[in-house]
């Protein structure tokens, strides 16, 4: 019996010793995976230019057409057309006695001009905007008719040149805004000033010195713009200024002069490249 339990008591303690040596052997890695530190993914660098929309790219934030709180400046090719309607032309020579004589086969000529134009809009709603154009352009005049001879010259008269500066104002309805192709019409106001006048030096019976008086007139336009890439724009515009021109040509003396009255009417015709703010 003694040997019975002594035998029964060794194996109870071998099983248990087997039993703690498998424990540890389970325990012992998960406590090491546990207090391991911890390795963090390192994120990407990021791309060159990630984020970055060059001034000619059109990117996911690039706006498309034009709207509300939109502001261009836009440069231009201009042609300037005069239409020369109802010219009329009288001469004066008190010394002569003749006092507003009318030359009624007389009329004037102005030569066509380009140049460039600066031009700065602003859209008060996503529809309608509004424009100011700035050049300035020199003709030449010439006065043509069978009146022309009586005053010394041939039936064409160079008269001189002059510079304009032909401010114009335009509200215009633009029908298809946040569209990269945007027709309009337009409606506005021109005024005209005459600068840097010189008459022909060689006139006839010596009229040199040449004038033309402040003038302005309604007008009406119709273009389209054009959304190329990114802000930048195509603009093509046709406008037609109705003025009416107040001109005079004189000897230094005064006692010779030739007034005219003419519809300078000029038709403008631009192209050019606008970016948008």
């Amino acid at each position: 019996m003694v040997k019975f339990r002594s035998l029964f008591t060794a194996v109870v303690a071998g099983v248990a010793a087997l039993a703690g040596t498998a424990k540890a052997q389970t325990t012992a890695p998960n406590a090491a995976y546990v207090n391991a530190p911890v390795m963090q993914r390192i994120p990407d660098a990021p791309k060159p230019g990630a984020g970055h929309c060059g001034l000619f790219e059109t990117c996911a934030s690039t706006k498309i057409g034009l709207g509300r709180g939109d502001f261009m400046i836009r440069l231009s090719g201009v042609g300037v057309l005069p239409q020369d309607r109802d010219s009329k032309a009288w001469l004066t020579a008190p010394g002569l006695g003749l006092n507003h004589l009318p030359l009624n086969n007389t009329h004037l000529s102005t030569t066509n001009q380009a140049m460039p134009e600066l031009t700065v809009e602003y859209f008060i709603t996503d529809n309608l905007s509004v424009d100011l154009i700035a050049t300035s352009t020199r003709h030449e005049v010439a006065a043509l008719g069978s009146d022309v001879p009586s005053l010394g010259g041939p039936r064409k008269l160079d008269v001189g040149s002059a510079w304009v500066l032909p401010p114009t104002l335009t509200f215009a309805w633009h029908f298809r805004p946040h569209k990269r192709f945007n027709p309009y019409v337009g409606v506005g106001a021109t005024a005209m000033w005459f600068h840097n006048m010189n008459g022909n030096r060689g006139s006839a019976l010596g009229l040199t010195k040449l004038n033309a008086g402040f003038t302005g007139g309604p007008s009406v336009n119709v273009g389209f713009d054009y959304q190329i890439v990114g802000n930048w724009f195509f603009n093509a515009d046709v406008k037609q200024m109705f003025v009416r021109m107040h001109a005079w040509v004189e000897n230094p003396a005064e006692s010779l002069k030739v007034k005219a009255h003419e519809s300078l009417d000029p038709t403008v015709v631009s192209a050019g490249i606008a970016y948008r703010f």
